[in-house]
């Protein structure tokens, strides 16, 4: 899997970071930092923490066989 955060969109309210502190972090009370490329057993944790973000910053992509490009 693969995660791209606009960072530009971002605007620091950290529901990725309540959901998935495993894959986003908050450095300060603003700056978001995020692995990009998690363990696929962290899937549903990001999925969700994407759906939550309030301004839509978070995409996630699969990277494995055929569904390579594709976001879920």
């Amino acid at each position: 899997m693969r995660i791209l955060v606009d960072l530009n969109r971002c605007q620091g309210y950290a529901q990725c970071v309540y959901l998935a502190h495993e894959v986003f972090r908050l450095n300060g009370q603003e700056a978001l930092t995020y692995e990009p490329n998690p363990d696929d057993a962290r899937r549903l944790q990001v999925e969700r923490a994407a759906a939550a973000c309030p301004v839509q910053a978070i995409a996630v992509a699969r990277v494995d066989g055929a569904d390579r490009g594709e976001t879920s």
